[in-house]
């Protein structure tokens, strides 16, 4: 057994660590920033099969449904985002593959725990994101990583924010292959007790190369109960490049098809162009529903 220790134990003491009740509070004030920099913060635990990530993200347009080729540079531009929530971006576009590696940094971070030194080689990475291993995804996952690096976000979300880089940094050896990447531990803010969603990995994968589709599978993931949108509006939501909606719309009924033959969800479009999907929520999602609906009303009882 390796030095840290295998995944799964890893995994079991972090589920220890939570059942004395001693996890990390993800509200607590931010600590002196001499000791922040060597404090290992923990993530939420999600099992093996999916990957969890902010609503916050997933609910805008920082990683949009674009396709493939030259990226604009955004200066400190303001994203289109649902109600409550401000995304801020300087750097180069990002799109749904860069979102894969961000996941994954994210999924080994899990572990390993935010401020720490994540090593891994990039043949693994690049099989646990579903991509080939020859020199041209290798190549590839240099760019997104850098691409991650020189990523500068603003994000709120109610009281949650963030500012920083998507990915803190990290060094790679040429000869070998392997990396050591950091994650910003201050990244564990947008999350919280209900600011995050598991995104089941495999049906995100079985939508791999439909940048739309697998925006729509994260948006609507995040939601427990889906409410009605215009089609203009998830138009701005996903970043779309699609230069007329009557374009857009021919696209987004393609794409809600994909995704209702991976998940099983049910769409329709009506004739006001509202979009309304229907989905089983998960375990998570229907506790949270049952508590949304305990609250009492503020001036009762």
């Amino acid at each position: 057994m390796t030095e840290r220790g295998s995944l799964l134990d890893k995994l079991k003491r972090m589920e220890e660590r939570n059942a004395r009740g001693k996890e990390t509070e993800l509200s607590a004030p931010v600590a002196d920033p001499v000791q922040q920099s060597a404090q290992v913060i923990w993530l939420p635990l999600w099992p093996e099969g999916v990957r969890g990530v902010p609503n916050s993200v997933l609910r805008s347009a920082l990683f949009g449904a674009i396709k493939r080729g030259r990226r604009a540079f955004l200066q400190r531009e303001q994203l289109t985002a649902v109600d409550g929530v401000t995304v801020l971006f300087t750097g180069p576009r990002l799109d749904q593959a860069d979102l894969d590696v961000w996941e994954q940094c994210l999924h080994l971070a899990r572990a390993e725990g935010l401020g720490s030194r994540i090593q891994f080689a990039a043949h693994g990475f690049l099989k646990g994101i579903g991509r080939s291993t020859g020199g041209k995804d290798v190549s590839w996952l240099k760019g997104a990583f850098a691409r991650l690096a020189s990523s500068v976000v603003e994000i709120k979300d109610g009281k949650r924010a963030y500012f920083g880089p998507m990915l803190h940094g990290g060094a790679r050896n040429e000869e070998t292959g392997h990396y050591v990447i950091e994650m910003n531990p201050q990244i564990v803010a947008l999350y919280g007790r209900d600011g995050w969603t598991q995104v089941e990995w495999e049906q995100r994968r079985a939508l791999k190369g439909q940048p739309l589709a697998q925006w729509l599978h994260s948006f609507y993931s995040t939601h427990a109960a889906p409410f009605p949108m215009k089609v203009e509006t998830i138009h701005h939501l996903c970043g779309s490049e699609a230069g007329r909606l009557a374009e857009f719309r021919r696209d987004l009924k393609d794409a809600l098809a994909k995704v209702e033959a991976v998940t099983g969800w049910s769409w329709e479009i009506d004739r006001t162009d509202l979009v309304q999907v229907d989905r089983t929520p998960s375990a998570s999602q229907k506790r949270h529903l049952i508590r949304r609906t305990q609250r009492k009303p503020k001036g009762t009882g």
